[in-house]
């Protein structure tokens, strides 16, 4: 695991050297990786054996989009927390993927250490799409093993968690594995366009940015007397911290990625908040806040906005706007204003280009690329990314300022002691049921 130093170096590149390295990369694996492409299929032929890794409904929409991307790829192996998730996805998978889902029952692997199983099965591709406190840990096993990899987002839930994946991704390269990232925006043919519209001058240079998901509650899954706090938590991952790292990082995290990537992929310098926990009080909603209003200061003094909302009955918008010198650019409808004036051909806000959306096109360019030999490696921006929105998490429950270095070098780690359904999670409710929640002002930074 690198040092914070490191994470701090390898999160700064300068937009040139960033490129030099990407593209002088490739030739340097290319001939580890067409190796790995033409002889490390288990089925002995031209067959990719997938393996899924969390059979969620993302999981599950993400192991269709694969079987979509490469006729000759057959999900094989499957692995989950929970049994009973595990075979009504293999179900649905099985009737929508008939020819290309060959999941026998020998290959379905429930518990903990699930994960570890499939990738010993013989998968040559891997399909993470757990919570997000799991990545680091299957990351790093799919790379140690040399399987080619889609990691949902974010790729973690604390800085430790963060650099973890770092060193992975670095390893990923070395061995000239594909690493493509669930923050699927990079691969929308729509945003893709402006955004290098946007880089190409179209609106000047960046003042100030602007990116809001202001929306309605979302999924619970209740809790069932039978149910440990273990079995109750990761049920319902999305309300606890250790699992999901708030919404500002679990879903927040796409409007926060296509504003670093408008900024070239530099990072914020530091940032403070306005955030709470003002209506899902209900202990059932775990530790996390119900909204947060984040400003990130650059050091070329842009400004991004940053607004965050789960409440009913309220005004939803989803957006990101870009301000610059010579316009303004509108990303989610694809629009520039100003001395320039554009708009995308499909004037959508989500593009489905011949029937192929993003979450598709981000499977198309992995495959082709394990196929190709070329392979392709989303590490630096997934990773940069996801500290982005836990700074945004962290400024809002401490209260305080926090600068980009404080938070690469963060010693928070949310890790229980130890996996098992009588174990406990980090997070503990009291006498009352009611689960500690962080407080401006009190809670401290790690």
């Amino acid at each position: 695991m690198p040092k914070p130093n490191e994470l701090q170096t390898a999160t700064r590149p300068s937009r040139r050297d960033f490129l030099r390295t990407s593209t002088t990369m490739i030739p340097a694996v290319m001939a580890g990786s067409l190796a790995i492409s033409r002889s490390a299929h288990a089925a002995g032929d031209d067959t990719l054996r997938v393996g899924l890794v969390g059979c969620g409904s993302r999981g599950s929409g993400a192991a269709v989009n694969a079987l979509n991307a490469d006729r000759g790829a057959k999900l094989v192996a499957m692995a989950d927390a929970f049994g009973d998730r595990l075979q009504n996805s293999r179900a649905r998978l099985k009737k929508m993927k008939p020819d290309q889902v060959a999941v026998d029952d020998g290959h379905c692997f429930d518990g903990f250490d699930g994960y570890e199983k499939l990738i010993a099965s013989g998968v040559d591709v891997v399909l993470l799409a757990s919570p997000p406190h799991f990545r680091p840990k299957h990351l790093k096993a799919c790379v140690d093993a040399g399987k080619h990899v889609f990691a949902e987002k974010p790729v973690g839930v604390d800085a430790t968690g963060v650099r973890s994946v770092l060193a992975t991704c670095e390893e990923a390269k070395k061995k000239g594995l594909s690493l493509v990232s669930g923050l699927c925006w990079r691969y929308n043919p729509g945003i893709r366009e402006t955004i290098k519209r946007v880089h190409d001058g179209a609106i000047g240079d960046i003042v100030a940015m602007q990116a809001t998901a202001n929306r309605c509650p979302v999924w619970h899954r209740g809790r069932k007397p039978e149910w440990t706090e273990m079995d109750f938590q990761i049920r319902n991952w999305y309300y606890f911290i250790w699992l999901s790292g708030d919404f500002n990082v679990e879903q927040h995290v796409h409007g926060l990625d296509k504003m670093s990537w408008a900024m070239h992929d530099e990072p914020p310098a530091s940032a403070w908040a306005l955030s709470g926990r003002q209506v899902r009080t209900d202990p059932k909603y775990g530790d996390i806040f119900d909204h947060h209003a984040v400003v990130y200061e650059y050091a070329n003094g842009v400004r991004m906005y940053a607004f965050t909302r789960q409440q009913s009955g309220c005004y939803n918008e989803y957006s990101e706007i870009l301000l610059g010198t010579k316009g303004r650019c509108d990303l989610q409808k694809h629009v520039i204003e100003g001395e320039t004036n554009w708009r995308h051909k499909t004037k959508r806000h989500w593009p489905r280009e011949s029937g192929r959306g993003m979450h598709q096109i981000e499977q198309d360019e992995l495959f082709a690329s394990i196929r190709a030999g070329k392979p392709i490696n989303n590490g630096h921006y997934m990773c940069q990314s996801t500290l982005i929105g836990i700074l945004g998490r962290m400024v809002g429950y401490t209260g305080q300022e926090i600068t980009w270095d404080e938070i690469v070098s963060s010693k928070q780690d949310l890790s229980p002691e130890r996996y098992a359904w009588d174990a406990d999670p980090p997070t503990l409710p009291d006498k009352n049921g009611k689960y500690p929640v962080a407080v401006p002002g009190v809670t401290k930074f790690v």
